[in-house]
């Protein structure tokens, strides 16, 4: 039988516990910066042809956890490995509304555009970039504040749109949707997404060329045709919290299913990225900012 002093020690015990859990969720792990590494051939890539990607996802640059002057060593890191083609993800500015203290968005682009590829920079846009800009959401569509910076360093902005590359791979088709919760905050009834899936697979030739689908939430792969051999994707940060694989909270229908990392269905592959920055509440554990790499073939 437990005695009073023994309940309050391990109670002492657990409220430690707790507390130092806590403080490295909050402070340390969202300072941190892996990169997570893949190495996969999608159906249809040629075996004997390889091609490096890195993808940043969920920046939300402004966030408690990502001033602009943590973007440059993000950047360094990135570059150090030597990605033929990078891609973006969606989810740049932190703010669901604008704020004072929201960073410059040409100061965060230049910081972007820094990033090096022989294949170049492909961005797509997702549902904060949208909610941060009143006169889009009003309108129903672009360009977007956040989309118009990003051009202006000349990093391209795929939305609904599917372009032909010749890489060191081959030819590619890589594609960008818009996004799928775009328009939530607007009144029911209405299309919540500035997604058009079926106008962006019109666009990709039918000439055996590998597709890749950049996609914010990872939703979308559900509706992919067996054409698109490889979809990417972030937006869940990996439930920010993941403990031995899974996740309390996973802002998908599909709960944990998508919410982090390789997945692959029906001859298919989705890679969800877990993310660099924090949305609404400023922690993480067990799923650490990252740069994600990919190798193809």
């Amino acid at each position: 039988m437990l005695d009073r002093r023994r309940v309050l020690a391990t109670l002492a015990g657990l409220f430690l516990t707790g507390l130092g859990t806590g403080g490295y969720a909050f402070a340390w792990e969202p300072e941190e910066l892996h990169v997570a590494r893949y190495r996969l051939t999608p159906r249809d890539w040629p075996a004997v042809r390889k091609l490096r990607l890195v993808a940043l996802s969920d920046i939300h640059v402004g966030g408690f956890h990502m001033p602009l002057s943590r973007l440059p060593g993000i950047i360094a890191a990135a570059n150090a490995l030597q990605p033929d083609l990078v891609l973006l993800l969606g989810d740049f500015i932190a703010s669901r509304t604008p704020r004072s203290d929201d960073p410059a968005m040409a100061e965060w682009a230049r910081e972007l555009a820094r990033l090096h590829s022989p294949q170049g920079i492909y961005a797509i846009l997702g549902n904060h970039d949208w909610w941060h800009d009143d006169a889009a959401l009003a309108a129903r569509g672009g360009p977007t504040l956040v989309g118009r910076a990003l051009e202006a360093v000349g990093i391209r902005v795929l939305e609904n749109e599917a372009v032909r590359l010749e890489t060191v791979a081959g030819p590619l088709w890589l594609a960008g949707l818009g996004d799928q919760i775009a328009f939530q905050t607007l009144r029911r009834g209405r299309p919540w997404g500035a997604d058009d899936l079926p106008a962006t697979l019109a666009q990709i030739g039918d000439d055996g060329a590998p597709v890749i689908m950049m996609a914010h939430e990872p939703d979308a792969f559900r509706r992919m045709p067996r054409r698109i051999g490889l979809t990417l994707a972030g937006h869940t940060h990996g439930g920010q919290v993941r403990l031995f694989g899974w996740s309390p909270v996973v802002p998908s229908r599909y709960g944990n299913r998508y919410a982090y990392g390789h997945v692959h269905e029906e001859g298919r592959d989705l890679i969800v990225s877990g993310g660099l920055g924090t949305s609404k509440l400023p922690m993480r554990f067990g799923v650490p900012p990252e740069i994600v790499l990919i190798e193809l073939g």
